[in-house]
């Protein structure tokens, strides 16, 4: 059975390889095609555009930057793909969008007689490598389970959280944490810095409590060294709080901390921080509160 892949970034590009070291046979296409050579080279199949990928599979993965892209591949570029798949073909969106674009998403596949999931990840380029991703699924119970052991190719855990939205609504629950995790923590760095406490007495102390969240020892090295070469961009965590704040607003819900959050940010882009790791909010933190002459 051939498995098509679309969306060839940080993250698309290890899932897709970790599907073919598997022993899938694999359809891919990318915006770039320079991003699949890697993939090509051990094996995989290239499509002309995403139209032509949906020709050869039953089985399809999208793995993209923003909701934009999702539909413009799926459904609104001259060659996109949902209306070429064969009826009851299954399409798992891996993308980090908001609830209602998925369930949007669900509805136009349906209407073409296509299974839809919305099972995007949390997890970066390391976990991404390594097959550790955990992925978060909504729609249909019997799908999901028809799916699972492809998804435990790419990652450790796969947990089904509801109907069709609610894959991407608990990514947005788990970014708004990871997010605000690292301001948090950014915050409280630059404030100790600032009394003479050095980051490796902070980590040192703080490592083994319960104050400070687990990923944090993960990006240990890369804070202490300044080592801002991204895992996950900086630009997608705005996006994904951009997406969380629509959200709130669609279902009257508050989010004023994930708001001052998401400004932080915003800021690190304005600054040129876009295509650095998500850490580089510190950055914006330690400049900010650096003394005048």
């Amino acid at each position: 059975m051939k498995i098509g892949f679309i969306g060839l970034g940080i993250m698309g590009s290890r899932m897709a390889e970790n599907l073919r070291k598997k022993g899938h046979e694999l359809v891919v296409y990318n915006r770039s095609k320079v991003k699949a050579q890697a993939l090509l080279a051990n094996g995989a199949a290239w499509a002309d555009s995403p139209a032509e990928v949906a020709k050869h599979v039953n089985i399809l993965f999208t793995m993209l930057s923003k909701p934009d892209a999702v539909a413009e591949v799926a459904l609104l570029g001259k060659r996109s793909f949902l209306d070429k798949l064969l009826p009851s073909s299954l399409w798992i969106d891996c993308s980090s969008v908001n609830p209602s674009f998925s369930k949007l998403m669900a509805v136009e596949a349906k209407d073409r007689n296509v299974r839809f999931l919305d099972a995007p990840v949390a997890g970066s380029k390391g976990p991404a490598e390594q097959a550790q991703l955990l992925f978060f699924v909504g729609g249909d119970k019997a799908d999901v389970e028809s799916v699972k052991p492809l998804l435990e190719c790419m990652g450790k855990a796969v947990y089904h959280v509801g109907g069709h939205g609610m894959g991407s609504a608990m990514k947005m629950v788990n970014n708004i944490l990871l997010g605000g995790a690292m301001v948090a923590f950014a915050e409280a760095l630059v404030f100790g810095e600032s009394l003479g406490i050095t980051k490796q007495t902070m980590f040192d102390t703080l490592a083994a409590s319960p104050v400070m969240a687990p990923f944090l020892n993960f990006k240990r090295q890369k804070i202490e060294k300044a080592d801002y070469a991204v895992e996950f961009p900086l630009q997608w965590m705005h996006k994904d709080l951009h997406l969380a704040s629509e959200t709130a607003y669609e279902t009257g819900a508050a989010l004023p901390a994930m708001q001052a959050v998401k400004e932080l940010y915003a800021l690190a882009m304005r600054d040129g921080m876009a295509a650095e790791d998500f850490i580089a909010v510190y950055k914006v933190l330690s400049r900010k509160n650096q003394r005048p002459a």
